[in-house]
């Protein structure tokens, strides 16, 4: 999100997956991997591409799915309906549907459903943050918030999303406008930023890339949710701009990209093991 940053989600296909629907819309569909081991923590994945493009075949990055079965974790990228045919809430029900879809066939699958982290990158890394942060769509996927352990979104840029397009969106103004409207009150309802004072997730992992806008937004959400008593680590990686935007997602699970071991250490300690 911000500078230009929505169009660079795209990247080599995430292959092996087996595909699911988790509802009756055409974009309500999954790719899984399975553990290699049973009752296998599992990490979903939530695409970027400004709320209006990105699709779980090409914008997960080749590395992830087979890093995290390596783990002994199972794997999920999820697609999600796209705006202007939905909204920005009926976006994050999804993203709630399909974590309530994997988690009510846990058994089918191999994953332990008390162990699950979600993880997006850049508009994904913003609809991750507010399901974990604003109870309600879990709630009505018939979930806790604590049937997330974890959140970890990567270089996001809305977190806080009247500020964004006040000091940040001079390129992605209309993107943001389409996505959140002109309404600040909805504004703040689509923001992580301030559904932090209420219950969370148990802990976040906030990465960001050196991008102005990504990384004041992602201080301001650590700042808030720690002030909230929320478990969060914040941590920024070098790459400039656009290009170090999309790196983050590209290369995360190469083994030399210096947040895959970031990211694996907090896995192991969220997830208990």
């Amino acid at each position: 999100m911000g500078q230009r940053s929505e169009g660079g989600t795209a990247g080599a296909r995430a292959a092996g997956g087996t595909e699911m629907s988790y509802g009756s819309d055409a974009l309500q569909k999954l790719d899984f991997w399975r553990s290699p081991q049973d009752k296998a923590p599992l990490v979903i994945f939530v695409h970027g591409g400004g709320w209006k493009r990105g699709d779980k075949n090409n914008a997960t990055g080749q590395s992830k799915a087979p890093h995290y079965r390596a783990q002994g974790y199972a794997f999920a990228s999820i697609n999600y309906r796209l705006v202007p045919d939905a909204t920005v809430e009926q976006q994050a029900s999804d993203v709630a549907a399909a974590v309530a879809y994997l988690r009510s066939n846990a058994r089918q699958l191999g994953i332990d459903p008390d162990r699950i982290v979600l993880m997006g990158h850049s508009a994904g890394a913003h609809l991750s943050a507010l399901v974990g942060t604003d109870p309600a769509y879990l709630q009505k996927a018939g979930l806790p918030l604590s049937a997330l352990k974890g959140v970890i979104p990567l270089d996001g840029a809305a977190y806080d999303v009247p500020a964004q397009m006040k000091e940040g969106a001079a390129i992605m103004g209309d993107t943001y406008a389409q996505a959140f409207g002109l309404d600040p009150a909805r504004q703040r309802a689509l923001s992580p930023y301030w559904h932090a004072p209420s219950p969370n997730a148990p802990a976040f992992l906030i990465l960001h890339v050196d991008r102005e806008d990504g990384a004041r937004q992602s201080a301001a959400l650590a700042d808030a949710l720690r002030k909230s008593g929320t478990a969060v680590k914040l941590q920024a990686f070098e790459g400039k701009g656009l290009r170090g935007h999309m790196e983050i997602n590209r290369k995360l699970g190469e083994a030399d990209y210096p947040a895959t071991p970031v990211v694996d250490a907090w896995l192991r300690e969220v997830f208990g093991e």
